[in-house]
């Protein structure tokens, strides 16, 4: 499954994949969410969790272009070219 794929799933449908076919590789705390970061298929997928109001609000593919990278680099290492 492709990222464009995933992303025309429902929010429901691509945490049930998430869970079923993606591996855990961290989470962040940024700006009053959790954001958990799966691989799943070959690219990385953020789902940003907000625990003020107990949900999960969105799951989406990341380029890594994004001022969050340096959080995730803190803690593991990231394929070259990322």
């Amino acid at each position: 499954m492709s990222s464009k794929d995933f992303n025309s799933l429902s929010l429901s449908d691509k945490i049930k994949l998430l869970y079923t076919e993606g591996d855990f590789v961290t989470a962040i705390r940024y700006y009053g969410y959790k954001i958990n970061l799966y691989l799943l298929f070959g690219y990385y997928v953020e789902v940003f969790y907000n625990h003020k109001e107990d949900r999960i609000e969105k799951a989406e593919p990341t380029t890594f272009s994004t001022k969050r990278v340096k959080f995730y680099t803190d803690q593991i290492k990231l394929p070259a070219g990322i």
